[in-house]
């Protein structure tokens, strides 16, 4: 009987502290019982079977908890369930953005602290400075185009 107390102790531990780490956000009441219903089970272990009864069903939970762990986040069940595969194969670059070239000159339309709009070939965008403040109305050059970013250094 005392066999059976512990099994069942520590199977509902380990499943509380699996709820909590797949379904239930932050820690909760299945957490905290799950390491309860856990030390519990391992404690009774020690205290009903012996040193190698406790010993054995502390090494069993967690060899068991690791492999059960292992299992779910290699499995497809959780796949449609928790997990969201959304691969992202796009770039957000505009058709402004491809019609600005580096060595393309332009000027500040407000403080580039490092980060700031420029207007470039007519095209206002968002910039960025090598870590120096460039005041508005300053003449730059692109030394490099992001899809959503210039990066710019001063003229003067």
């Amino acid at each position: 009987m005392d066999i059976f107390i512990v099994i069942v102790l520590c199977l509902v531990g380990i499943l509380l502290i699996l709820l909590e780490i797949f379904l239930i956000p932050g820690i909760t009441f299945a957490l905290v019982g799950g390491l309860v219903f856990g030390a519990g089970g391992v404690f009774y272990a020690y205290s009903k079977l012996g040193t190698i009864g406790g010993t054995v069903t502390l090494v069993s939970m967690l060899i068991l908890f690791g492999f059960t762990f292992i299992w779910l986040i290699k499995s497809k069940a959780l796949d449609k369930t928790i997990a969201l595969k959304t691969d992202i194969n796009s770039t957000v670059a505009t058709n402004d953005s491809l019609s600005v070239k580096e060595g393309d000159e332009g000027i500040c339309l407000s403080r580039l602290n490092p980060i700031g709009k420029v207007k470039v070939n007519g095209i206002t965008m968002e910039a960025k400075s090598f870590g120096e403040f460039i005041d508005e109305n300053t003449p730059v050059v692109i030394v490099k185009v992001n899809p959503v970013q210039l990066v710019v250094k001063s003229i003067n």
